[in-house]
This record gives C-alpha cells, sequence and structure tokens, in this order.
C-alpha cells in the first residue's frame, strides 16, 4: 500500500555510472502535484558490517585509511555486498574472513539502517559475531591495507565515549550489539 507521503518518480536520468559510483537526476511528482526536478540519487551496493568477538569475548577492530577524510581510522570490520554473496549474512561473513582472518560460529543480525536516505539507496546490513577464531590470514583487496586490533569490551565503549570511532554506521551497530549483550545501560 502506497504511503500518502510518497512521491512518484517521473522520470529518471542516469548522470554517471563507474564501479564504485553511481549518480542519476529524478524527477519526482509530490502527492499534492507539483515537480520536484532535479532531485540527486547516489546508488551503491548494500554493505554490512559486524561488531565481532573472540572466542574469549575481544572485540575484533580493523584501522585503516580512509582518504576522503583524510586519516587512518579504528572500524569494524565490514564492507560492500558483492553480487556473488547469496545474502547480507553471508556477504559479512566473507568480509570478516577477507579484513581479520577470523571465522566466527554464529552470526546474527542486529537490523537494517540507511547512511543517508535523502542521496544514497543502499543499506547497511548490522551484525552481531561471535565465538571467533583466527584460522587464517587477511586476503585483502588491492587497495586495502588493513590493520586488525583486538580490544576488550570496556575499551570499546572507552572508545565511544572519546569519539575515537568516527564511522557513524559502525556506531550504530556498535551500540546495538551493546545493548543485544546487555552492556548498555539506559
Amino acid at each position: 500500500m502506497k504511503d500518502p507521503l510518497d512521491w512518484t518518480l517521473v522520470s529518471s536520468e542516469y548522470l554517471f555510472r563507474d564501479s564504485w559510483l553511481t549518480a542519476r537526476k529524478d524527477t519526482c511528482r509530490k502527492p499534492d502535484g507539483t515537480l520536484v526536478t532535479p532531485y540527486y540519487v547516489m546508488e551503491y551496493p548494500d554493505w554490512a558490517c559486524a561488531v565481532a568477538l573472540t572466542e574469549d569475548k575481544q572485540v575484533v577492530l580493523v584501522r585503516q585509511y580512509r582518504h576522503a577524510i583524510g586519516r587512518s581510522i579504528m572500524e569494524l570490520p565490514g564492507g560492500v555486498i558483492d553480487k556473488t554473496d547469496a545474502s547480507p549474512l553471508e556477504g559479512v561473513r566473507r568480509e570478516l574472513m577477507e579484513e581479520t582472518g577470523y571465522a566466527f560460529r554464529n552470526i546474527e543480525p542486529l537490523g537494517v539502517i540507511s547512511a543517508n536516505p535523502s542521496t544514497n539507496n543502499n543499506l547497511m546490513h548490522l551484525f552481531l559475531a561471535t565465538g571467533g577464531v583466527k584460522v587464517g590470514e587477511q586476503h585483502l583487496d588491492e587497495n586495502e591495507d588493513i590493520e586488525v586490533h583486538l580490544v576488550s569490551i570496556p575499551q570499546l565503549k572507552e572508545m565511544l565515549r572519546r569519539n575515537e570511532i568516527l564511522q557513524s554506521l559502525h556506531v550504530t551497530c556498535i551500540l546495538y550489539a551493546l545493548e543485544k549483550l546487555g552492556e548498555l545501560q539506559y
């Protein structure tokens, strides 16, 4: 059933397409008949990330350079859900192995969020992975240089307090995971 606030897509034109970035210009009609044009949309594949705990309850973090902000930062392991991944769960399982070399006994969904629903069309799938064991080496993409770090849950909470995790989608995942683990007080 259509929501009374939903717009109707009148036309759409692709302005740019590349492997990591697709931009389009839409013309939309609001419920009152007003045209909104142009409305720019960035298309990206869906992403997945996980708060990943080893068997001894250490949190697996990754540190890597992020060119858009010109800094190396701490993040959760994760990335793009590939077209070859059967599901977001399989995508995050693959990303965990590639970026960290860890396999996890259990991976459960925490939710789905949007980075910016006004301009981006993709979603971020959030997971909690537990029972992690180092089973191999990293298998990084050509442009990735990733350090793996293990921290305790109290250390992770302190990193949040100090604003040391800048990736906002990852902060959301951490908060959902801490709540699931009974580590969040309201």
